[in-house]
């Protein structure tokens, strides 16, 4: 056996002599994790002028983090934020291998902008700067720098009204294409020198212009360059038409309004050339298309409606029913693909709804408030004879009516007042002196709300001017009524 023995540790001691042999590597590299920078600022008071826009503002300089590697590819990130919130909602600058980095009044003027700071009013920012290397690894804080910045007015894009007044016209508001136009309903808010806000009710397929002054001129307007633009009902960017202005003009189409009715928020930056449309709260509708209508008749899409200001199946509105001829229906949607309504009973007054009833109809031709509740199934229908104005003023001393005339075409009334100082009115139904149909002022906005605040009262809303008025009442909006006093 030993020979075999022999034979075998020889074996192995040839295949160890084949194997390499292990050799002891080099320490893997060590990265020094660097230290804090240091941050200091040419000023901490930045108060520039637009003709500053160009010049430096402010310049940022640090001390080296020292990391191991080349110092060229330091990474460093500037951060810029109104004071207070730990920089959750920075501005950013990445600066890389440089410790020093220059900033423009313009650059400081926009990010303060930005904050949604005002002009000429002074606030605090915080600044700092975080190293690290290129791959954003190893990050260092600097310290925190408060810099207080005045941001100033530049050149806005398109002009603003010199008037420093904004309303708002067309088919898609209730005053119409008329002009002047409701106020204070269709009047926007001055927010600043170069923003303005307001909230209107807007006719779902319309379309709208912006006005500076209202005194029945068109020759100078906002409007936008294509309105066939996807998705600008909801904002975009405008332009000033002026008549008779060079060429080129770009602005001259209509402001197109949302696809479905209701209130909404619209802000217009003259600053920036742009506007936005928010929605507040959309209005149902119920169409009403019947044998009254104009050629063609019994057609929904060019029916009148009412409307449901909560969206809850609630619907009224005001219409000229100027026949009892085969009556009418109210339909779901603007055709007869939607769910439609009539009557239960043979003559259709008995005012309980049914989806496979008869027509609706009035006893008499008239102008008419009309309810509906889909929900509860069922609908009403109320003659109005009359509008008038009553209130205060001489003529009335809240016992008479001033009478209102009716206009079809526009679904208006409109009648005469002379006021003194301090009157106030109300618009009262039917001159029923039980007052069972009356608005008045809700929120001092123009817009009208049934039983609301007397019209004229400068603790709710405003005062009316001494004189001779003339008043209109716009019954046309569904669910959304409001007045204008000329």
């Amino acid at each position: 056996m030993k020979p075999i023995f022999k034979i075998l540790l020889m074996a192995i001691l040839g295949m160890a002599a084949l194997l390499p042999s292990c050799s002891k590597k080099d320490a893997l590299t060590y990265w020094n994790k660097g230290t804090a920078i240091v941050l200091k600022s040419s000023t901490t008071t930045i108060a520039a002028k637009v003709t500053d826009s160009s010049s430096t503002a402010l310049v940022l300089n640090w001390t080296n983090p020292h990391y191991a590697t080349d110092s060229s590819t330091v990474k460093y990130t500037i951060q810029i934020d109104s004071s207070g919130r730990n920089f959750s909602k920075a501005v950013t600058m990445v600066v890389s291998g440089a410790l020093v980095d220059s900033i423009s009044a313009s650059q400081i003027n926009n990010i303060a902008l930005g904050f949604g700071f005002s002009y000429n009013v002074a606030y605090n920012m915080d600044v700092r700067v975080i190293s690290s290397y290129a791959n954003n690894n190893e990050q260092l804080n600097s310290n925190v720098i408060t810099i207080n910045v005045t941001p100033y007015v530049t050149p806005p894009k398109v002009t603003p009204p010199s008037s420093k007044t904004l309303f708002i016209v067309g088919s898609a508001t209730a005053g119409g294409w008329g002009n002047p136009v409701p106020v204070p309903a269709q009047q926007f808010t001055l927010v600043d020198s170069v923003h303005y806000q307001g909230t209107f009710f807007l006719n779902a397929g319309g379309q709208y212009l912006l006005l500076p002054v209202n005194t029945n001129t068109w020759s100078t307007k906002y409007a936008v360059a294509d309105n066939s633009v996807s998705g600008l009902s909801a904002g975009g960017s405008f332009g000033v038409h002026v008549d008779n202005q060079p060429a080129p003009d770009l602005y001259q189409a209509n402001f197109p309004a949302p696809a479905v009715s209701g209130m909404y928020t619209i802000s217009v930056d003259f600053q920036h050339g742009k506007f936005t449309v928010v929605l507040v709260q959309q209005y149902g509708l119920l169409w009403v298309p019947g044998e009254y209508q104009s050629s063609p008749n019994w057609t929904p899409a060019s029916a009148p409606q009412l409307g449901s200001p909560k969206n809850d199946g609630n619907y009224e509105g005001y219409i000229n029913i100027t026949t009892t001829t085969n009556g009418f229906k109210f339909a779901s949607e603007a055709d007869w693909n939607g769910t439609n309504y009539g009557d239960t009973a043979g003559n259709g007054q008995s005012g309980i709804l049914s989806t496979s009833g008869n027509n609706l109809n009035i006893p008499v031709a008239g102008y008419y408030k009309i309810n509906a509740n889909i929900p509860g199934l069922t609908w009403s229908a109320t003659a109005i004879h009359s509008w008038g104005i009553i209130g205060s003023f001489a003529t009335s001393n809240w016992n008479t009516e001033a009478p209102m005339t009716f206009n079809a075409g526009t679904n208006t009334w409109t009648g005469t007042i002379t006021t003194a100082a301090g009157d106030q009115f109300k618009f009262r139904a039917n001159n029923d002196p039980t007052w069972t149909i009356n608005l008045g002022e809700s929120g001092g906005h123009g817009t009208l709300a049934y039983g609301g605040d007397n019209i004229g009262d400068p603790t709710k809303n405003f005062a009316i001017p001494p004189g001779t008025h003339t008043i209109i009442l716009y019954m046309g909006n569904p669910g959304y009524y409001t007045y204008t006093i000329q």
